[in-house]
């Protein structure tokens, strides 16, 4: 099983060092607005042979790229557009189906590089040297450096083991260089036995996950704090926001990434709190993929202060990467990470099966069977819903040999037939709390 993680180095730089990495970062970012130009006069094209034929030579010349750096540069504005048209297309149905009436401007002008990031490839742009130090690339040739970080990340390195592309990251705060390098671990195979408990998460914003193994304990984490926290910067943002001065502009920025770095930090926190809390586990996680185009439903120009603040924050649950950070880490804890269907996890009764969204009076936080009058905490349900689930793709993988990660969604018969198997499904009354 082959796990790829992210190093981030810290390169010893002197300032005359420094001076030959800003030429170079500056110079891939000049010829990234300028490849990102040319693309949009093209018709607005994300084809990078289309954008080789017509800026190369320019990027090699004028900007004094070597052959990969120019290559990289047209693939990474190729896909840049490209996501662009994705979006421009996911909204044109947004659109249709009233979810929202805001037309997508991402393609109105040609998209422009800010951060002074460039993408290293390995071997050709960037190598491995004795002695704990790393030969990158710049416009006047390879320099040696040396580079500190995370020592299980340093002895990864040390191993030898397979290195992936690398991208040398500036931070203006501190004036420090960066090398984020990709890390190819090999990890044995996962066997069915060697994960004994099965834990069902279910994400959320007012509880951040609630959590429930197969003996029915459940672990709550409340997300009230940093709801506050996140509050406070939004609070701030719009104060800023309203000035519009330049330094308020550039508090702006700082803020930004100031909250990206707490969210982050909180994901990394829970996700590492979850893997200690349950060793050698298999970890159910819903598949939430589209999940906000299926929640936010029509916009309302005249929505309440109310409704306004509630759909900014779900517009800021970040879900998916605490999702994505308990799933690659789950791995190096000698776990596993599975999705499941979303549906109805939150309004199926565990012990009867009955379905309903009456299950949930007022949409809130207590659940109340119709059927057998079962009650308890709606997140914790979901979560016993999902351990159901993730505990019949342990049955399968054990009987047929073969693990499912992710369920098939584009076969609507087979994702039909997984939902009559679910309700089939039912929490032993004996094991749970």
């Amino acid at each position: 099983m082959r796990v790829t993680i992210s190093a981030k180095l810290k390169l010893r730089h002197t300032p005359e060092q420094k001076a030959m990495l800003d030429a170079v970062s500056l110079a891939y970012r000049d010829a990234l607005n300028y490849t990102s130009k040319k693309a949009f006069e093209l018709d607005k094209t994300s084809s990078a042979p289309k954008l080789h034929k017509a800026v190369y030579d320019t990027l090699r010349e004028r900007f004094g790229l070597g052959a990969q750096l120019a290559c990289t540069a047209e693939r990474q504005v190729a896909s840049s557009y490209k996501t662009q048209w994705t979006k421009l297309k996911q909204n044109i149905q947004a659109r249709e189906k009233g979810h929202t009436k805001r037309r997508y401007k991402g393609l109105d002008t040609a998209p422009k590089f800010v951060s002074r990031t460039l993408e290293y490839q390995y071997q050709r742009d960037y190598s491995w040297k004795k002695g704990g130090k790393v030969s990158v690339g710049t416009l006047e040739g390879r320099l040696v450096l040396e580079y500190e970080g995370y020592q299980k990340h340093l002895d990864y390195i040390q191993q030898g083991c397979e290195t992936g592309a690398a991208k040398l990251y500036y931070q203006k705060s501190k004036k420090q260089y960066y090398l984020i390098v990709a890390l190819n671990i090999d990890l044995p195979d996962p066997q069915p036995v060697s994960h004994s408990n099965i834990v069902g998460v279910d994400v959320g914003q007012r509880y951040h996950f609630v959590a429930t193994d197969k003996d029915g304990q459940s672990l709550f984490e409340k997300g009230a704090k940093v709801r506050q926290q996140k509050d406070q910067f939004a609070r701030t943002k719009k104060s800023l926001q309203r000035k519009g001065t330049r330094s308020a502009t550039r508090r702006l920025v700082a803020l930004s990434g100031r909250e990206r770095r707490f969210i982050a930090d909180r994901n990394h926190t829970l996700a590492k709190k979850l893997l200690t809390r349950y060793p050698n586990a298999i970890f159910g996680l819903e598949d939430l993929t589209k999940i906000r185009e299926r929640t936010e439903g029509r916009s309302n120009p005249k929505a309440s202060k109310k409704a306004k603040k509630a759909k900014r924050r779900r517009s800021q649950w970040s879900f998916a990467e605490l999702q994505t950070m308990l799933a690659y880490k789950a791995p190096l804890h000698g776990s596993l990470a599975v999705r499941v269907d979303a549906n109805y996890t939150s309004q199926c009764c565990p012990k009867c099966g009955h379905c309903s969204k009456g299950n949930r009076p007022n949409a809130g936080l207590e659940f109340v069977c119709e059927a057998c009058g079962h009650r308890g905490h709606a997140d914790r349900v979901a979560s016993v819903n999902i351990a159901l689930r993730t505990m019949l793709i342990r049955q399968d993988w054990m009987s047929t040999g073969v693990l499912s990660i992710r369920p098939d969604v584009s076969d609507v018969e087979v994702k039909a037939a997984r939902l009559r198997r679910y309700a089939e499904l039912r929490w032993n009354p004996d094991t749970s709390a």
